[in-house]
């Protein structure tokens, strides 16, 4: 029963986190300004879209920040915990959550950011099309974060600043996204 239980977990999982990649890559996509005229940002616009147009009449952009994509990105990780607990037969306390639903939230966009400068970065050492619209889209959203940085640790030929921002990225994991799911999980499960 154990290996169904497991089984039905990922497969939760997997779909939330299917979800939320669409809504946290229209985030970013938003707040870097990516190129619309690029089929990945019309794919994600496209099926994103007729979601979030209805919430953002009344939860509009704040500055370049897509309220409705975050909220929905954040509600689809409280429906999976929900769910998760669901399976293994447990009611959480509705506080710890909401909050476990933010660091998990928190979590998976700085996973995110890891997972697309390290590709983004292996990518960019090969002689690919600089106009494949994948790099196109992940440079542009990777961007932000590495130019304070750009230029600044170079050695040699090699540009060192994606390995800083991702070992920044990956403390804020642990410092920040852990504890705040420790501090959830405990709520959650009333401790």
């Amino acid at each position: 029963m154990i290996y169904l239980l497991n089984a039905l977990s990922l497969l939760i999982e997997l779909a939330f986190d299917a979800v939320a990649t669409l809504l946290v890559l229209r985030l970013l996509a938003e707040a870097s300004r990516a190129d619309f005229n690029n089929p990945l940002s019309q794919f994600v616009y496209r099926y994103t879209n007729p979601v979030l147009a209805p919430i953002r009449r009344v939860l509009p952009n704040w500055r370049r920040i897509n309220l409705a994509a975050l909220l929905l990105a954040w509600l689809a990780m409280l429906l999976k915990r929900l769910l998760l607990f669901a399976v293994i037969g447990i009611v959480p306390h509705f506080t710890g959550l909401l909050v476990l639903a933010l660091a998990e939230l928190l979590d998976f966009i700085l996973l995110f950011y890891i997972v697309l400068i390290f590709g983004w970065s292996l990518l960019s050492m090969f002689a690919v099309d600089r106009r494949q619209p994948l790099l196109r889209l992940a440079g542009t959203i990777v961007e932000p974060l590495l130019r304070p940085l750009r230029g600044k640790l170079i050695a040699g030929q090699i540009d060192f600043a994606p390995m800083a921002v991702m070992i920044v990225l990956l403390l804020a994991r642990l410092l920040l996204a852990q504890p705040l799911m420790d501090l959830g999980t405990r709520l959650a499960l009333g401790g």
